[in-house]
């Protein structure tokens, strides 16, 4: 019953207090405070300043990482070619991984202190405020951390001389899905296939919040039967 009875307060940092929501909190987490203002998530300073990211700091940051990594399995001896049929391979993987990641991870169900708390972190805060521009993409840092294993992960499957491009194209795929988030909420796209898309992604957050998993394309969402009703759909 304390967990039922417990009320969030949105002018204090957030990050500690959802946890006691409990069962309460998936519910809770899906009722999203359409604001361009994001909340604080920790009294620290410097803490706070972890969870905020411009959306051209990904680009910037990773592209040069993406060319360091190409130009690798170039001096490895494949040609220009070979390693842009390799990039777009690797883009091909993110995508997948983009559609995996979002339904099975950023969408898992919580009701622990420390499983509500995690998933807030993670993703839990991008439902409750979509248009927090500063919490749209993902901290470099935390960026970083992942690449290793996804470095391991492509190593099992690739040669040495095909393992730097192929890394550096799902590099690039996730470069791609991060910067087409951020427009997919706050740009204004004025073409059918932008459009379609913040479309059906914003039926993903107002509508149907368990279908639509894919951001950069509905491919996956088709392959595995997660695309939203239609009826639900054109009423955005």
């Amino acid at each position: 019953m304390v967990a039922q009875e417990f009320t969030v307060d949105l002018d204090k940092p957030l990050v500690f207090q959802v946890g006691h929501l409990g069962e309460a909190y998936e519910e809770w987490v899906h009722q999203p405070i359409v604001s361009r203002e994001g909340p604080r998530f920790f009294e620290s300073d410097f803490m706070e300043s972890l969870t905020r990211t411009v959306w051209w700091a990904i680009p910037s940051i990773w592209l040069p990482v993406i060319c360091y990594f190409v130009l690798k399995s170039v001096r490895m001896g494949h040609t220009l070619p070979e390693v842009a049929l390799i990039v777009v391979g690797g883009v091909f993987i993110w995508t997948l991984l983009e559609y995996t990641l979002h339904r099975f991870l950023f969408h898992i169900k919580t009701k622990s202190y420390w499983g509500n708390t995690m998933h807030y972190l993670l993703h839990g805060c991008h439902h409750k405020h979509p248009m927090d521009g500063l919490r749209l993409v993902f901290p470099p840092a935390a960026t970083a951390i992942l690449l290793v294993p996804f470095w391991n992960m492509v190593k099992l499957f690739s040669t040495p001389s095909t393992t730097p491009a192929l890394f550096g194209g799902g590099l690039l795929g996730y470069v791609i899905y991060d910067c087409t988030h951020y427009y997919l909420h706050h740009g204004q796209p004025a073409n059918d296939v932008p459009k379609n898309l913040k479309k059906y992604h914003m039926n993903h957050h107002f509508r149907v919040q368990d279908k639509g998993f894919g951001i950069t394309s509905s491919l996956w969402d088709r392959v595995f039967g997660t695309l939203p009703p239609l009826k639900v759909a054109k009423k955005i």
